[in-house]
């Protein structure tokens, strides 16, 4: 501040978590261009911030600051700079996948299981066109006669695949909030329930990282809460977390807070319920929220533990102190009394969570210390501690490094539940960040014996090269494609993989980290 170093005096308010500091950069700053460009830096971090009279004098200047904040004009700026490099051209699924490259087995491949295709074709095709606003699949406009090409797609799909692809419009016309929501509301008025869920997702997906004073998303989705059918329900809470996603928000708190305690409720819907909640609260330590997941934790049968879906509540608990470091511990202590079979699983969850980011040596130790253990009883918990791993060490270089290391040690010597986790920590570690270590490693890995690792190999080769348009790793795949063609679920996983490289045709990125990789936005 002494040295009127006003963007990186922001960067470190930031850092600290210190609004009382972030206003005071505002208030000392008289340049209005500068203003703007500290705006630029909070709404890439995702802070809700209110401007003042007092940090911007001018109504009009404080109302365009207010609107760089908000993400208002993120969908034109994004526009803006498609069009200034030309990538407007919407691209197809075959785009991507370019089958013609490859020899005749992975085409023939092709018919083996139609309906599954056709899910990873709406999930390729809407991470290519994220935020374009028009695609060749749900955007084309139907011709008056014929029932159109684009209503046909939606029906190409099975339940879930319904689902899919009508929330898939939702990420292609990404930020965009009011053509997203005019063009998503005729498929409200649809007697298909998969298809009302899928709306109401893409809903919140439209609306993710925008902040609107007159909150079109909770009009919208508040009435499908309570619905009886658990997919529309789901898709409504999901639609609210995705939407709200750290503004925490008290109307939504109010929404969301019951259905944890709802003892008609299932496990799913308490499941996202939990998830939604901590997505809205990230990082925020807040105390209701928390001790609201704490109770439907305790609520939860021995049966109920054993459902994967279970796994979901501590990691909204966890997302309430994602990086907030020792404010942990007390929710940490009362995860102690919970049932045996979730119990250090939680505990692996929160001090992943509440490290994230912070490059902390002795939790990494603490986690390897927990990876070394033998397991005699389908313990589960190792699969977080090594994921921990990843979370607290991405944040500096060396770090990160050092992590990759040990993890090639895990490989080495760990025990099976292990090696099934070690491929995705080494996704998050470089998270659209493709070092040609890591490549090399999760291209080994992709051939594995065991499904389970291979799958996660796959994913994660799609993790490290979100958004690059990576030639190697998109090569990689496209051989793995028709390496895997007759497995119906490893092709699933290598399309997903190809629509993550290819994310916003290049324009997008997965890394939480901005500002040279000093913040890690929430």
């Amino acid at each position: 501040m002494k040295f009127e170093e006003f963007p990186r005096a922001l960067q470190i308010a930031i850092f600290l978590d210190n609004m009382q500091y972030v206003k005071q950069v505002f208030t000392s700053c008289n340049d209005l261009l500068r203003k703007k460009q500290f705006c630029y830096i909070l709404a890439r971090h995702g802070i809700t911030f209110e401007l003042d009279d007092e940090m911007v004098a001018d109504d009009e200047e404080r109302e365009t600051l207010q609107e760089i904040v908000n993400n208002t004009k993120l969908s034109e700026g994004f526009l803006t700079l498609a069009r200034d490099i030309e990538v407007m051209e919407p691209k197809s699924p075959e785009d991507i996948y370019k089958a013609h490259l490859l020899d005749g087995r992975a085409s023939a491949g092709a018919s083996v299981d139609s309906a599954r295709q056709n899910l990873a074709a709406t999930f390729v095709n809407a991470f290519v066109n994220a935020g374009f606003g028009q695609d060749k699949l749900m955007t084309v406009p139907s011709e008056a006669s014929s029932g159109g090409s684009s209503g046909n797609w939606l029906y190409k799909n099975k339940e879930h695949g319904k689902t899919s692809a009508a929330a898939s419009l939702g990420m292609i016309l990404l930020w965009d909030v009011d053509s997203g929501l005019a063009q998503i509301d005729k498929y409200f008025h649809s007697n298909d329930n998969p298809v009302i869920a899928g709306a109401l997702l893409g809903v919140g997906i439209v609306n993710c990282g925008i902040k609107n004073d007159c909150d079109p998303a909770l009009a919208l989705l508040a009435d499908y809460i309570d619905k009886e059918d658990s997919s529309v329900r789901i898709g409504a809470i999901m639609g609210l977390g995705l939407a709200y996603a750290g503004a925490q928000n008290e109307q939504i708190r109010g929404k969301l807070t019951p259905i944890l305690g709802d003892t008609k409720a299932s496990l799913d819907v308490i499941a996202f319920a939990a998830i939604s909640l901590g997505l809205v609260y990230v990082g925020s330590c807040n105390e209701e929220v928390a001790q609201a997941i704490i109770f439907a934790l305790m609520d939860r049968s021995e049966s109920e533990l054993g459902d994967p879906l279970s796994r979901l509540l501590p990691l909204g608990l966890g997302l309430l102190y994602l990086g907030k470091q020792e404010s942990v511990e007390a929710t940490a202590e009362v995860s102690k009394t919970f049932n045996e079979k979730i119990r250090k699983y939680c505990d692996m969850t929160l001090l992943s969570c509440a490290y994230a980011g912070t490059g902390n040596v002795l939790k990494v130790q603490h986690f390897l210390g927990q990876c070394a253990q033998h397991l005699e009883k389908g313990e589960t918990y190792q699969g977080p501690a090594v994921l921990g791993i990843a979370m607290v060490a991405m944040a500096e270089e060396l770090g990160l490094e050092m992590a990759i290391r040990s993890l090639e040690h895990l490989l080495q010597y760990g025990e099976q539940n292990i090696r099934r986790a070690v491929p995705l920590a080494l996704g998050l570690i470089c998270i659209s960040n493709p070092k040609v270590n890591v490549m090399d490693t999760l291209s080994r890995l992709s051939h594995d014996t065991d499904t389970e690792v291979a799958m996660a190999a796959v994913i994660s080769l799609g993790l490290i090269g979100a958004g690059t348009n990576n030639a190697r790793i998109a090569g990689m795949l496209r051989n793995l494609s028709s390496y895997y063609y007759k497995e119906a679920s490893l092709l699933f996983c290598v399309r997903i993989a190809q629509g993550l490289v290819h994310l916003g045709k290049g324009l997008l990125t997965l890394s939480p980290y901005h500002s040279e990789r000093f913040l890690l936005s929430p």
